[in-house]
């Protein structure tokens, strides 16, 4: 019988981070994926919390190339719109040459559209708004190198149901274990039309969490988290929203602004259409 390798790449959403035990090991939706198989199967994963798409390219690709993956999950691009310096064009250099090197071995390639924080984490408007174009601008990316090289692209957003606080870690940004089971679950039921033996995805009932567990856990991980990424992203996000202000403020007297000029950085608002990278330009209307 024919063994199947399965790799993954990229970022905390593909580690495992919001579903770990009590000794802090994380297993994620590509633990509850690699269970499934009904093949033998070889289960590399090599990403790691923080992890950029450069990262991705240069260093986890080829610990995963050497093993010719017959899948392989490339999920990045969330660490990416957290720097100030996120630049679009850059992103889709990075992640169209992974997924290139990666069909070129004739790896089936699975990637991911990232869901709207602004619906499940308060934060100010203006801020909510900067937040959400970057988002936008990474699933553009994400979007058009998956057509490009016919990847299976999942769509966290059509997932019924996904912005119930039962999918999300305490954090709010990372699925919990019942969200990365259902990730598992959606990935299965598109892996199959390929000739993949995988069983049924068990996805567990409603998990309560402690309020003191909830507590520990923000104190312990959390903050430094937040803090930490403070540094780097907050003066950023103070000039971002000052321009998205002056904006909003535009847009009221006017139908159509030049995004090269109050936004540089935003590759497209519209997630439906694949990126132009030869000008990039926004419209609000």
């Amino acid at each position: 019988m024919k063994s199947v390798t399965l790799a993954i790449i990229g970022d905390s959403a593909a580690s495992g981070v919001g579903d770990s035990n009590h000794n802090g090991v994380n297993f994620g939706w590509a633990y509850y994926l690699a269970k499934g198989f009904e093949d033998p199967l070889v289960f590399i994963n090599v990403s790691r919390p923080g992890a950029q798409s450069l990262e991705v390219l240069q260093s986890q690709l080829p610990r995963v190339q050497i093993h010719n993956p017959d899948i392989c999950a490339v999920i990045v691009g969330g660490n990416d719109l957290l720097r100030n310096g996120f630049d679009p064009e850059k992103l889709h250099s990075n992640l169209r040459l992974t997924v290139k090197a990666l069909t070129d071995q004739n790896a089936l390639v699975l990637m991911i559209l990232l869901h709207d924080p602004t619906k499940i984490v308060p934060m100010p408007k203006l801020l909510a708004n900067v937040l959400d174009r970057r988002v936008r601008s990474v699933n553009a990316v994400t979007t058009a190198v998956a057509r490009e090289f016919g990847a299976i692209l999942l769509d966290t957003r059509k997932i019924e149901g996904i912005y119930n606080l039962v999918n999300w870690h305490i954090d709010r940004m990372h699925p919990s274990k019942i969200g990365h089971q259902r990730i598992a679950y959606e990935f299965r039921k598109l892996i199959i039309n390929f000739g993949f033996e995988i069983a049924e995805i068990e996805v567990d009932k409603e998990i309560k969490r402690s309020k003191k567990s909830s507590i520990i856990w923000m104190l312990r991980n959390g903050t430094p988290w937040f803090l930490k990424r403070s540094l780097d992203l907050f003066p950023a996000a103070l000039l971002l929203m000052a321009i998205e202000g002056i904006r909003s403020f535009i847009s009221r007297k006017s139908n159509y602004i030049e995004a090269d000029v109050l936004a540089p950085n935003f590759a497209s608002d519209k997630e439906s259409e694949p990126m132009e990278f030869s000008k990039i330009e926004i419209t609000y209307r």
